[in-house]
């Protein structure tokens, strides 16, 4: 059985239980328990503080975790990374007070920052030429300018909102960090068997939530205009319609191409495009 250590509250630990039950994994979660068993897969699932998920899985006590690479690289674990996952997006930013002159990270040596992250900022001020005095703290950072700790603050940012609540801006982003699937070194065969069947799982659940069935009308005259923009996975379906000259397209889109890809359909005399979500997708 592999044991999975996920956040056991918050934004990253509810996706990352949705992400596992989309994977077909069935359990119950409970608000008191710290550990629960898959009923329909052998995995077993750890609620642990974030920060100590990195640890537990490089000294083996858990099999996989599912983190920030934010708290992993800050831990200096990063080689424990198999699979980036997509949700839990944020930035890692230096902020300064509103009012404060700033024109880049130059300005900031000799400057006091608050961060919980020391190491990523240090590397990052490190590859700037720039010294700072760091003051570490695990929690609160924005408030640091305002009571005197600190000239600057290096914190998780995701809409922005809390730094302009305690007056700060922010000037520069010196991290992009997702959710991240890690595993321990040295698996069983057995356990990496298991891994492996759970990343074929999340990697199809990943390609679906990119993924568009798209299915259309068009003219047979214009058929080979629209399988230029609709190459499919291997090729669309093409079925001729009822009324003649006409047949009904289907094929699969990348999310991101849609919208471009559905003026350029139009503009060829597609018709009644339909969009469909895709719940899974293999290969």
């Amino acid at each position: 059985m592999l044991r999975l250590a996920i956040q056991k509250s918050g934004r990253l630990s509810e996706d990352s239980l949705q992400l596992i039950r989309e994977c077909g994994i069935s359990f119950v979660s409970s608000s008191y328990k710290l550990k629960v068993e898959a009923s329909n897969f052998p995995l077993e699932i750890l609620y642990l503080r974030d920060d100590d998920i990195p640890g537990y899985v490089q000294d083996g006590v858990a099999d996989l975790g599912i983190v920030g690479q934010n708290v992993l690289v800050e831990a200096n674990c990063a080689a424990l990374e198999v699979e980036t996952l997509g949700f839990s997006k944020c930035r890692l930013s230096l902020a300064v007070p509103r009012g404060a002159a700033y024109g880049s990270v130059a300005d900031l040596q000799g400057k006091s920052i608050a961060t919980s992250y020391p190491k990523i900022l240090g590397d990052y001020l490190a590859g700037q030429g720039v010294q700072a005095h760091l003051h570490t703290i695990s929690g609160s950072v924005e408030i640091a300018p305002s009571i005197g700790l600190a000239e600057a603050i290096c914190d998780i940012v995701s809409s922005g909102s809390t730094l302009l609540g305690n007056g700060l801006r922010e000037v520069e982003t010196i991290f992009r960090s997702e959710a991240v699937l890690i595993a321990a070194p040295g698996l069983s065969p057995e356990k990496q068997e298991l891994l492996d069947q759970l990343r074929f799982r999340m990697q199809a659940v990943r390609r679906a939530q990119r993924s568009k069935y798209i299915v259309l009308n068009a003219p047979v005259s214009a058929l080979d205009a629209v399988k230029a923009l609709l190459p499919g996975i291997k090729s669309p379906t093409v079925t001729p319609l009822a009324e003649e000259g006409w047949v009904s397209v289907q094929s699969v889109v990348d999310e991101d191409n849609f919208w471009h890809l559905t003026g350029q359909l139009q503009a060829i005399g597609a018709e009644g495009i339909l969009v469909l979500g895709i719940e899974k997708r293999v290969g």
